[in-house]
């Protein structure tokens, strides 16, 4: 456990957000070996049924990564202002209402799901594996929550390495069942899914048992209750907005998914290939600005705003660097890496693939600099600030991506991307000048 209250913010800031950084390599690795050993050992169309499910998939991931985000910083609140008592009694409350909430959208996902996968438009000849690999990844709802929770808890209290232990053991583990139930089992898209739930599930598990251990070594005076409805009212703050912002997010990229399944299986392993790469900088960037957060939050419940100003100053250079080689590797040789997913005779998928990927890469200078703002935001409890240019940058990707399809195609949907991003970016950097650079102090 690390204290982000004291030492230089920009060595601080990179030692805490470089396992962090590490960790997300590693999630997004195994997510696209998913597709990687889809695409080559079960075909293009086994490609296109995971990826048509993704956006259905991602709507149950902003749940997830939402009370993340809450527990993340209130905790982070909390053991900055050395008020142990609330941390471990805000873990353990946590732990217990995504666990209900968990459940709860489990019953719900199995029930809809092959209504969900009709109303994005999924053509009928990866329907079935669409279906399939959406039901198995509901099914393991309940080890995607934890895990995403724990983790939270991990880095507001300055730890972010016990999640990147972690998450490497997953990953690998997660390729090598892979390998196995593709190649040698031919399980198709049903092996893909499974091995993903039985890695996470382990992942899951694992963390748990590690925190019991983490939180039991904090010291307080008093036994702290296990259950507080107060702060789970203060949890519940947090997530909300996070929540919705995912959501919104995932509702939109199942407008956008819907647009794509019309124009073909070609088109949807193309996309399916560039969106996982395009996610993998994303995510990389959010990774990066939930370490800021964390930092932001800490020294907020510090009183520590001058440090605020600098961590900022330092995620906004450090998002700068990642973004480079992520530029780099997609706007110079987008088809190697749409390769990586598809055989010779995916030629018109690799052609979309990589005209998308030449689209939007080159503004993840951009993105990297609204998604770090955003974190500075968050870390200060400014939510509703970075949900405008979420929703500002939706809106407009959507609406754009239905106007540009009819007279440039697929080609039209792309270019709504860097629209959305350069509007929302101009927003985010005024919103962080206004609330993050000011001298407020926490005065709960």
């Amino acid at each position: 456990m690390t204290d982000l209250t004291v030492g230089k913010p920009w060595t601080v800031l990179w030692k805490f957000s470089l396992p962090m950084f590490v960790s997300v390599i590693f999630q997004q690795m195994y997510s696209i070996f998913d597709s990687i050993i889809a695409g080559k050992f079960a075909g293009e169309d086994a490609l296109a049924a995971v990826g048509a499910s993704y956006p259905i998939t991602m709507i149950f991931m902003a749940f997830a990564v939402g009370s993340n985000v809450g527990c993340c910083v209130v905790i982070s609140q909390f053991f900055g202002g050395k008020e142990f008592s609330k941390v471990k009694t805000a873990s353990t409350t946590t732990i217990i209402s995504c666990t209900i909430l968990a459940t709860v959208l489990t019953v719900f996902g199995l029930a809809f799901s092959t209504p969900l996968m009709r109303m994005i438009n999924t053509p009928d000849n990866i329907f079935r594996d669409g279906e399939l690999y959406l039901k198995i990844y509901i099914a393991g709802l309940i080890f995607l929550f934890l895990y995403n929770v724990g983790t939270g808890i991990y880095n507001a209290m300055g730890d972010s390495k016990t999640p990147l232990y972690l998450l490497i053991g997953s990953s690998v583990g997660n390729v090598v069942l892979d390998y196995v139930f593709v190649k040698f089992f031919k399980w198709g898209v049903a092996g893909v899914a499974w091995a993903t739930f039985i890695a996470q599930g382990v992942a899951c598990v694992f963390s748990l048992l590690i925190l019991v251990k983490k939180t039991a070594e904090i010291k307080t005076e008093d036994k702290p209750p296990l259950f507080s409805g107060k702060i789970l009212k203060k949890i519940t703050l947090y997530s909300i907005p996070s929540i919705l912002q995912q959501s919104f997010i995932s509702v939109g990229n199942i407008f956008v998914q819907y647009l794509v399944n019309s124009f073909g299986s070609s088109c949807i392993a193309g996309y399916s290939s560039a969106i996982k790469l395009n996610t993998f900088a994303i995510t990389s960037f959010t990774t990066l600005s939930n370490g800021l957060s964390s930092f932001v939050a800490q020294n907020y419940g510090a009183g520590r705003n001058d440090r605020i100003k600098s961590g900022y100053k330092a995620g906004l250079v450090i998002s700068a660097i990642v973004a480079v080689p992520f530029i780099l590797c997609f706007f110079c040789m987008p088809k190697t890496m749409i390769n990586l997913f598809l055989d010779d005779g995916g030629t018109k998928a690799v052609e979309i693939g990589t005209t998308f990927l030449r689209i939007i890469s080159p503004f993840y200078v951009f993105v990297g600099i609204k998604i770090m703002s955003d974190g500075a935001l968050r870390g200060k409890g400014a939510m509703q600030y970075f949900m405008i240019s979420t929703f500002t940058d939706l809106i407009l990707r959507v609406v754009l991506a239905f106007v540009l399809a009819r007279p440039y195609g697929s080609t039209g949907i792309w270019l709504s991307w860097p629209i959305g991003w350069l509007v929302s970016t101009v927003l985010s950097v005024v919103f962080a000048r206004v609330k993050v650079m000011k001298n407020e102090s926490n005065e709960e």
